[in-house]
């Protein structure tokens, strides 16, 4: 049984929130959130990239940007940009961008039920990135970009959500990347947080750190309060959350570039290549199903599929990234572990092929893309407590950040 709580939503007024909200920190490179918020000084990027506010080359992990991180969000808080509603409720969250379109519900999420596996989980976490996420939620005191969660969708949320959406809205705006943000403030939340009775599981499909990060804040924040009675309805047990029905999410694909052959010639990699794939050049650089991929090699792609059965006893090892790890990516390339090899990299996102190309033509080595995850592939691996490959998932479109903020 799942709980979604509401709370008081620190938000923008709303003629300033297509100039306050921000992509999340997490998609985007210093250098790139420097760019996006050049000229603006309401950016949410001052507060979750804060680093872009301080000298260059300056360690992300450095005191002094959770210090800047705090600095700029009391500044927006000041100038009233930023202003907490008076009282708690649920939000409606929708995306539109080419003609995809997804609606969920924005609240509070409980640390508990993330502790006791009622929220479902899928990839592991990185202490460092805890740690960054710990320290920045401490700083501000808030929860200041949410965790983008999943369900499988009920009939009755369903009819709850649509007729909120008949409403007047507190934002809608189009962002820079062409992606519509529409925010209605619900007028029967609680209502809507009861049928959230209805969900067994909820599932974190992007936002691992921040869920983790949540739960050790809850620990911190506890021993600061020890004597002071029961703090179970403290607002840090609870962190900020959309949840979307599962049949509405959109997965993009999650692609690599290897820098370099393992030390074989091209001819000598192909040949490998060729013993394990059935092999064939094409001008399409994106797989057009479950099981093929594309590589990107010589100024050429081609599509590969297995050339023989993968044994698929459970879903993770069925998953085509898995397949890739095992045929292509240990034997040949020589990387065993995709997270500390510094000779691979992820590349995800709409445009992520063309990044691919660019990348084999200026530098060298080799690219591969895939066919995305499916959304049920990714519960069935959560449903069997397993994790996927990593960087297996782009979701998009991207949540805004700086729109609804917790504060505990």
């Amino acid at each position: 049984m799942a709980t979604i709580k509401t709370f008081r939503a620190l938000a923008p007024v709303p003629e300033k929130a297509r100039a306050v909200s921000s992509v999340p920190y997490d998609v985007v490179t210093v250098e790139e959130a420097k760019n996006m918020a050049e000229g603006n000084p309401l950016s949410f990027l001052h507060v979750i990239r804060p680093e872009i506010d301080l000298p260059e080359g300056m360690n992300p992990y450095d005191p002094a940007v959770y210090e800047k991180a705090a600095q700029n969000f009391h500044t927006l808080r000041q100038k009233n940009l930023l202003i907490q509603d008076d009282s708690p409720a649920l939000y409606i969250y929708r995306l539109q961008v080419n003609g995809h379109e997804q609606t969920g519900v924005a609240g509070c999420c409980w640390v508990d039920e993330y502790d006791r596996n009622i929220i479902k989980k899928h990839e592991h976490t990185r202490k460092e990135k805890e740690d960054d996420r710990v320290r920045h939620m401490l700083a501000l005191s808030a929860h200041a970009g949410p965790v983008l969660m999943t369900y499988r969708g009920i009939w009755r949320l369903d009819v709850l959500i649509d007729r909120e959406r008949k409403n007047a809205s507190l934002y809608d705006f189009t962002a820079v990347d062409g992606v519509r943000h529409t925010v209605w403030r619900a007028e029967n939340s609680e209502e809507i947080a009861a049928a959230f009775k209805e969900v067994p599981y909820l599932y974190i499909a992007d936002g691992h750190h921040r869920a983790a990060g949540a739960s050790r804040v809850r620990e911190e924040m506890r021993k600061k309060n020890i004597g002071r009675g029961d703090d179970s309805s403290a607002e840090y047990n609870f962190f900020l959350a959309v949840l979307f029905p599962s049949e509405q999410l959109r997965i993009l694909s999650y692609n690599r570039y290897v820098s370099d052959l393992n030390g074989q010639s091209e001819k000598d990699f192909m040949k490998e290549v060729k013993a394990r794939f059935d092999v064939a050049e094409t001008t399409n650089p994106a797989p057009p199903q479950k099981g093929v991929f594309c590589m990107y090699l010589g100024g050429t792609w081609y599509r590969l599929t297995a050339a023989r059965d993968v044994n698929s006893n459970d879903p993770v090892s069925a998953l085509d990234l898995s397949i890739f790890q095992r045929l292509l990516l240990e034997p040949i390339l020589g990387i065993m572990d995709q997270k500390k090899n510094r000779r691979i990299d992820f590349v995800g996102g709409p445009d992520s092929t063309e990044k691919l190309k660019r990348s084999v033509d200026i530098k060298g080595g080799v690219a591969f893309s895939f066919y995305p995850v499916g959304v049920e592939e990714l519960l069935a691996v959560a449903d069997a407590g397993m994790v996927m490959p990593p960087k297996s998932t782009w979701f998009s479109p991207k949540l805004r950040s700086g729109l609804l903020v917790h504060l505990f």
